[in-house]
């Protein structure tokens, strides 16, 4: 590894935000700029994959790594629920398999950041990635709670072509997905026009929103006390184990160490934003505090300050540079 994850400006910035949240300092982000960061790395990213997929063309690798992203989202939040509905109720543990089955959007531009860094390219298609594997947890979270409310009471389900159209025509999905097409699109000239927007800002602007979400990390920290302490092990041990079988399977299928860094970052990440959005009305007899508090206050730190660069060295070593 050429440098280490605790120089990179965007975790100290994490850090510094943590450190601010935790001191309870005055400082904080204003609501509407925190969203405009995050609409901007996530079209910055689609354009960085879009104009790098109009290089490399598609192939059958591309193919088979997001049908590999696609297992993964399908089989870590079903298998996440046998094992979770033993510790907690069915539709907390419902709750909780659908923000580890889903992604985290920030970690992986913070891992794709990373790889820059260190000299690594990886395939534009892993954005693509990343955009499949938001929804197929949030799909059978909700078939699954429908499935035990029905045996339990008679009520109204929550309809599965609301959850698709929730899922499939949020804004961030969108953008993320248009802007990768209109990267493919207008290719080299494209890059060259919007290089100072998807390369010379990017840094500080990932840094800036990595300092807020140091901030929020922090107010989360607080919900740990409503987790049971065997599901707070959950929040280190399951990205660990998710990312570990990501990493088998790059193994198995040949891929790089940068795109196998950033499937096991993908399969290793929670979502804190995606998915207790839908999960706030289609799954409300969940407890936000336990789900949140596992993916935002332990989930998120951990991958940031050594998650990926742990996924990173352990691909080095098992696939080779």
């Amino acid at each position: 590894m050429d440098s280490s994850p605790l120089l990179d400006p965007g975790v100290l910035f994490f850090i510094l935000g943590l450190f601010a949240g935790l001191v309870r300092s005055n400082l904080e982000v204003p609501r509407a700029i925190a969203r405009f960061l995050s609409l901007y790395l996530l079209m910055a990213l689609g354009l960085k994959g879009g104009f790098s997929l109009a290089e490399s063309g598609f192939n059958p690798a591309i193919l088979r790594d997001l049908l590999f992203a696609i297992g993964l989202a399908l089989t870590i939040p079903f298998f996440s629920f046998i094992l979770l509905k033993r510790i907690v109720n069915p539709l907390d543990a419902l709750a909780i398999s659908a923000t580890y089955g889903s992604v985290s959007a920030v970690t992986f531009i913070t891992a794709t950041q990373f790889l820059e860094t260190n000299g690594l390219e990886y395939g534009g298609h892993m954005a693509a990635a990343m955009a499949l594997m938001e929804s197929p947890a949030i799909i059978f979270a909700i078939l699954m709670a429908n499935l035990y409310r029905s045996q339990e009471v008679r009520q109204e389900h929550t309809g599965l072509s609301a959850v698709l159209r929730e899922s499939f025509t949020e804004g961030a999905q969108i953008l993320l997905l248009g802007a990768m097409v209109i990267g493919i699109i207008t290719g080299g000239s494209g890059k060259t026009i919007m290089d100072p927007f998807t390369g010379m800002i990017f840094k500080g602007m990932l840094a800036f929103f990595l300092l807020d979400m140091g901030v929020a990390t922090a107010r989360r920290l607080t919900d740990l006390r409503d987790v049971p302490k065997r599901l707070a092990f959950y929040g280190v041990l399951a990205p660990v184990t998710h990312a570990s079988v990501a990493l088998l399977l790059s193994w198995v299928g040949g891929l790089s160490v940068a795109n196998a860094t950033l499937l096991a970052v993908l399969a290793g990440s929670a979502s804190y934003i995606a998915v207790p959005a839908v999960l706030k009305h289609a799954l409300p007899e969940s407890s936000p505090s336990v789900y949140l508090g596992l993916s935002l206050g332990l989930t998120f730190p951990f991958n940031i300050i050594v998650g990926i660069p742990l996924y990173y060295w352990a691909a080095s070593q098992l696939i080779g540079s």
